[in-house]
C-alpha cells in the first residue's frame, strides 16, 4: 500500500474543493421572489405549484417563491424597492401613480396575468339587486380597502350613476371565507371580487346572482407580473425565463387540471377542503379549468398570446376610468407601464411535449 505524500495530498484535496465550488455555483439556482397582492388560492396558485411539482421551474434554472402582502398599495413599494423580484399586482395603482405629481414607480408591467377582466358584483341569488344602478344605498365589501381593483370598480360604479363614498360604500370584510360569511350574514349587500372567488362561493352552497362591469372595461388589463425597469433592463434573460415556465404551467393546468389541483394541495395543505374528496378535486378542477378559459382564451374561444399587452383597450379603459373621475386624464404614456417586449419568449418551447408530459403526471 502506498500513501501520497502531503503536499501532494494537499493540493489534490484543494483541487477537488475548487472543482466542487464551481460546480455547484454552476448549478445554482437563480432566486426568485414574486409578491402577490391576495393569497393564493387554488385557480391562480395552481400554476405555481404546478411548476414547482413537474420542475418546469428547475428546467428553468430558477427557485421561485410567493409572498402575499395586503393589497397591491403594499405590495408595489416592495417591488420598487427591489426587495422583491416581481410583483402580480392589478394596473390601476401604477397607471395613477403617473398623475401623482411626483415621479413615477420605476417599474413596467411585462407579462399580462388577467388579460380579461374578471372582477365582477356578486349578490345573493335572491336579493332584488340586478344592476349596478340598484347598489345605491348599499354596502359592497372587497377584501381590504388596499386593494388595486377599487379604483375599476369605482369607476364602474360611476358610469352606471352612482357615487361611491356619497350613495355606495365599500367595506373591507376579508378575502374568500371571510368576505363569503359577509354575503351570506347580510353584513354587506354584494362582494366586489373576481370571477374565480365567486366561482368558490357557488361551490360552497350559495346560490349568487353577478353583476358585470360596463363593456369598456371587459377587456382592460388585470393582475399582472411587474418589476423594477432595472430589472428588465438588466436581467432580460431572467424575465424570459420566469415567464416561459409560468406560460408552460398553465399549459400544464390545462391539460391536467387534476395534477395541478394536487399540486396546490400538496404545497398548501392548509387550502384543502374537507369532505368527500372525489367531489373536492371535481370541483376545484373546475375551479381551475374555468379561470384558464378566461386566461387562456378570448370571449369567443380564440386563443389569446400569453402574456400579451392589448394597449389599444387598456387606452380604452384607461379613457372610461378618466371620464369616471378615477384619473384626472388619459394622457398617460402606455409604453412606459406595458411591455410586450419579452412576450415572444413566453411561448418559445415545444408545446405539444409539453402537453404529453402534463397528462404523463400523477
Amino acid at each position: 500500500m502506498s500513501f501520497q505524500k502531503p503536499a501532494r495530498a494537499g493540493a489534490m484535496f484543494a483541487a477537488l474543493a475548487t472543482a466542487t465550488l464551481f460546480s455547484s455555483l454552476a448549478f445554482a439556482l437563480d432566486e426568485v421572489t414574486v409578491a402577490l397582492a391576495i393569497p393564493p388560492a387554488v385557480h391562480d396558485g395552481a400554476p405555481y405549484a404546478a411548476a414547482e411539482a413537474l420542475g418546469l421551474f428547475k428546467d428553468a434554472n430558477l427557485s421561485v417563491k410567493t409572498i402575499v402582502f395586503q393589497g397591491a398599495g403594499a405590495l408595489l413599494p416592495q417591488v420598487a424597492g427591489k426587495r422583491v423580484t416581481f410583483g402580480y399586482p392589478t394596473s390601476e395603482p401604477v397607471i395613477a401613480s403617473y398623475f401623482s405629481g411626483k415621479d413615477p414607480l420605476p417599474l413596467r408591467y411585462f407579462y399580462n396575468g388577467v388579460p380579461g377582466n374578471t372582477m365582477e358584483f356578486a349578490v345573493l341569488a335572491d336579493s332584488p339587486i340586478r344592476s349596478l344602478a340598484d347598489l345605491k344605498g348599499k354596502q359592497i365589501g372587497v377584501g381590504a380597502l388596499t386593494w388595486g381593483t377599487i379604483p375599476g370598480g369605482r369607476a364602474a360604479l360611476r358610469i352606471a350613476g352612482l357615487e361611491p363614498g356619497k350613495n355606495v360604500d365599500y367595506v373591507a370584510v376579508g378575502a374568500l371565507g371571510a368576505g363569503f360569511q359577509a354575503l351570506r350574514t347580510h353584513r354587506v349587500d354584494a362582494l366586489n371580487f373576481n370571477s374565480s372567488w365567486d366561482d368558490l362561493l357557488e361551490f360552497s352552497g350559495t346560490r349568487i346572482r353577478r353583476i358585470a362591469y360596463p363593456a369598456v372595461f371587459q377587456e382592460t388589463a388585470g393582475n399582472g407580473f411587474i418589476a423594477h425597469v432595472d430589472t428588465l433592463r438588466d436581467q432580460p434573460d431572467l424575465v424570459r425565463r420566469f415567464g416561459r415556465a409560468y406560460t408552460q404551467a398553465q399549459i400544464v393546468c390545462e391539460a391536467n387540471p387534476v395534477f395541478c389541483v394536487k399540486a396546490f394541495w400538496q404545497q398548501h395543505p392548509e387550502s384543502r377542503p374537507a369532505g368527500d374528496e372525489a367531489r373536492q378535486l371535481a370541483e376545484a378542477s373546475e375551479l381551475l379549468t374555468r379561470r384558464l378559459k378566461r386566461v387562456l382564451y378570448t370571449p369567443s374561444g380564440a386563443p389569446r398570446v400569453p402574456g400579451q399587452y392589448d394597449l389599444p383597450a387598456i387606452q380604452r379603459g384607461i379613457e372610461a376610468m378618466a371620464k369616471a373621475g378615477e384619473y384626472p386624464s388619459a394622457d398617460v404614456p402606455l409604453q412606459k407601464i406595458f411591455s410586450n417586449d419579452f412576450v415572444p419568449a413566453f411561448t418559445d418551447f415545444d408545446r405539444a411535449a409539453l402537453v404529453r408530459r402534463a397528462k404523463a403526471a400523477q
